[in-house]
């Protein structure tokens, strides 16, 4: 067995192990509590929904890097018609959206893919920016053009350019890390997302101060700072799966999970201007795919190219 595979069993097993005793706490809160508990029942919603995402992304991993590439691309796909579908598009639009879903999306994964760094980091900011206006402009529509337009831009740069970077970081050649790279999209993932779920446990438990009532009424001071550290802290202790050094790896997990708050803030602050609570239903516990890569959307693009300029 080689050091990759080892190191990735050890992980796996690990999230295996921390959702097995999350399930089995679950369990002895619902029979604890007799009547119904939304909070609980809320908290076994979500761990189930974790189980099906943590296997989702195993068997991409075991099949290897065009299948966690696939993995991404579908995910996009999703996010950016949940993103869209809260847009208010006409038949106006029609052009902007056959390239928004039927080139610009499948191009830039495949230009991922094919390790093209120089076409998949400006194909969307670059090129997806301007066509997109000039098909927007040919149809002779000037009714919310602005609006129209820069709300299909912001979908393509948020679902699809950022998503994008996570598979990404399967191109990077790093000295000493090669055929590593997977283990840098678990870092990324593990570090975000157990941010997430930890700072939603400290602002249930001991959340008081909230930080911002009118984005996010559920973000607390309490959850932030508790969630914040301690997913630092996990990340530092999860050095061994990444190219870093111990103290680099928390000063990351820290830049990670502080973007992925301020990035947390602008989605609800979306989803508030459209009067909606989540992007969608299809993760239960969680809603909508967008949901739950809210926070990888704004720490994927600078994780990517912070180790692509410091340790390619």
């Amino acid at each position: 067995m080689s050091n990759y595979q080892r190191d990735t069993l050890l992980l796996f097993v690990g999230i295996g192990v921390l959702l097995v005793v999350a399930s089995i706490i679950g369990l002895l809160l619902k029979r604890r509590v007799k009547s119904p508990n939304s909070v609980i029942d809320n908290l076994n919603t979500r761990i189930n929904a974790w189980w099906i995402m943590v296997v989702i992304i195993g068997i991409a991993f075991l099949l290897g890097k065009l299948a966690v590439i696939f993995l991404f691309f579908v995910a996009s796909g999703i996010a950016l018609r949940e993103f869209l579908s809260l847009t208010p598009v006409n038949r106006y639009d029609f052009y902007a959206l056959i390239f928004a879903y039927f080139i610009a999306l499948p191009l830039q994964f495949i230009f991922v893919a094919m390790s093209w760094y120089g076409l998949f980091s400006i194909f969307i900011p670059v090129y997806g920016f301007l066509l997109l206006a000039i098909l927007a402009a040919i149809t002779g529509s000037t009714n919310n053009f602005l609006a129209r337009t820069a709300e299909v831009q912001w979908g393509l740069m948020i679902t699809v350019y950022s998503i994008s970077c996570v598979p990404a970081l399967l191109t990077l050649p790093i000295d000493h890390y090669q055929d590593r790279n997977l283990l840098l999209i678990a870092f990324l993932v593990l570090v975000v997302e157990l941010s997430d779920v930890l700072q939603y446990v400290f602002g249930k438990l001991f959340g008081k101060h909230k930080i911002s009532p009118n984005l996010s009424p559920s973000k607390t001071v309490e959850g932030f700072l508790g969630g914040i550290l301690s997913a630092s802290f996990v990340g530092a202790c999860l050095f061994w799966i990444t190219p870093f050094s111990f103290l680099q790896a928390g000063l990351i997990s820290l830049m990670l999970t502080l973007l992925g708050f301020l990035g947390g803030l602008v989605m609800s602050a979306i989803k508030r201007d459209r009067g909606i609570k989540d992007w969608g239903n299809l993760i239960g516990g969680h809603g909508g795919v967008l949901d739950r890569l809210d926070s990888i959307c704004f720490t994927a693009p600078v994780f990517f190219h912070v180790v692509r300029f410091f340790w390619v």
